[in-house]
């Protein structure tokens, strides 16, 4: 990285896309190098210009902002991700999260907060605006999920044993879950393996007292 950051600016909106090359351009300490109004001009420039920081929507008319964050971080691990959208779903930031973004701010962000977390992201900082700081210390400080029952077996397996438990045939089994026959078998073999069980209906009664199969 530069005495000045280099940043692409992505967004489909021009007139939203302008704003931001406009206040970017007039901080002494940032060079925006490009823009883009799609994911696949995104990637493309991205690799040809090899930005700091990449300036991203999430809505974009071809590839969403988080497959072409994936790509973007995935062949440069050094260039910066931030999101600038209007969405605030949580699933939306996760998601952004989880390609490889480090900053997710809303598009009402103050102009000053926009140019902080660009500076940030180029830090390798994670920087979120405050209403998604909040979402994400809620996430974590959620209490962790209890381990699910019999964690020995696959989750198809628990289905399969939970089907069992209710009482439904091979056949129900195989239709419930779009199986072949022959994988519902190997299913029940496995487990009967896993929990040292020699039958069908050893099987229903440990999968009954851990509470699988309902009443």
């Amino acid at each position: 990285m530069g005495d000045r950051l280099r940043v692409l600016v992505v967004d489909d909106h021009p007139l939203f896309r302008f704003g931001v090359l406009t206040l970017l351009a007039a901080e002494p300490g940032i060079e925006v190098v490009g823009e883009a109004a799609g994911g696949a001009e995104a990637i493309e420039a991205a690799a040809a210009l090899r930005p700091d920081v990449v300036v991203m929507d999430l809505h974009l008319p071809d590839l969403s902002g988080i497959q072409a964050t994936r790509h973007i971080v995935t062949a440069s691990p050094g260039t910066g991700v931030l999101m600038l959208t209007m969405a605030d779903e949580s699933e939306s930031v996760f998601a952004a999260m989880r390609a490889g973004a480090r900053g997710y701010l809303l598009k009402d962000a103050e102009p000053d907060e926009i140019i902080r977390a660009v500076q940030a992201v180029a830090r390798r900082e994670a920087i979120f605006g405050p209403d998604i700081a909040n979402r994400v210390l809620g996430f974590f400080h959620q209490p962790p999920a209890s381990e699910p029952v019999f964690p020995e077996l696959t989750g198809r397996e628990r289905e399969v044993l939970s089907l069992i438990a209710a009482g439904h045939s091979n056949g129900f089994i195989a239709s419930t879950l779009c199986l072949s026959p022959k994988t519902v078998r190997n299913h029940i073999s496995n487990v009967f393996a896993k929990l040292h069980v020699a039958d069908r209906a050893e099987a229903i009664v440990r999968a009954r007292e851990a509470g699988l199969g309902g009443s």
